[in-house]
């Protein structure tokens, strides 16, 4: 299920500060010999310097909120809306979405690769989707389904996983609470996930592109988790 990425709406600063009103000059006829103390500054270097102030402040509030966006959207967070129905009934077509992006931006920082949780709803990228008649690269959101090393088996409408700790496998459509998966899995696969990479699905199995068709993503891919749907307000829900 392709997603479309909106930004934060970042309000466009606006300078609002008090505006020092203009040097006034009387117009009443100057004493002869009565003039400025020789202690008073000019008014008008003042006035100078406090709009050269004003300016850089405005300067500064122009640079810094769109900065300040960017690396937000970028390490931190980011707001996408739901394009198609492979992840019914969890989400629907043209939900909003927080995607937390910082369990990726911490993995970057320490050198180590950023692995989801097994029933984890994710955004990854995927070069592949030209492929299958769509235009471009695309970022999709779907749900992990098998972990690096982990052996998958897909057949008679059921995955079933084998790792260390179920050597006789179990099925996580079964085993995760993360709702009904409709209908059954289609298609016959088994498969050793390889290392650094994951296998996804959608929760819609009948009606999604995923790594049964493309194969599994490679972690570095990954854009961020699910943690919030925001709209609509009456389905607003965290995961």
């Amino acid at each position: 299920m392709p997603i479309h990425e909106t930004h934060p709406d970042v309000p466009e600063p606006v300078a609002n500060f008090p505006v020092e009103p203009p040097h006034v000059v009387s117009s009443m006829p100057q004493t002869p010999g009565v003039g400025p103390s020789p202690h008073q500054a000019p008014v008008s270097s003042s006035n100078r310097h406090e709009g050269l102030k004003s300016v850089l402040s405005t300067l500064a509030i122009l640079i810094i909120a769109p900065l300040l966006a960017l690396s937000l959207t970028a390490f931190v967070f980011q707001s996408y809306e739901v394009d198609g129905p492979s992840m019914e009934s969890t989400l629907q077509n043209q939900d909003r979405l927080i995607v937390l992006k910082v369990p990726r931006t911490l993995a970057k920082l320490t050198g180590h690769a950023y692995i989801p949780h097994r029933g984890d709803v994710i955004i990854f990228n995927e070069a592949d989707a030209y492929d299958f008649g769509t235009p471009s690269q695309k970022q999709l959101v779907k749900r992990v389904i098998g972990l690096p090393g982990e052996r998958l088996v897909v057949k008679d409408g059921v995955i079933t996983i084998y790792n260390k700790r179920f050597p006789h496998g179990f099925q996580p459509d079964k085993s995760y609470p993360y709702g009904s998966v409709i209908p059954a899995t289609s298609g016959n696969l088994d498969m050793v996930i390889p290392s650094g990479q994951i296998f996804v699905c959608g929760d819609n199995r009948g009606n999604s592109l995923d790594s049964r068709i493309f194969g599994p993503v490679p972690v570095q891919n990954v854009v961020g988790k699910l943690v919030m749907r925001i709209f609509p307000f009456n389905k607003v829900k965290t995961f």
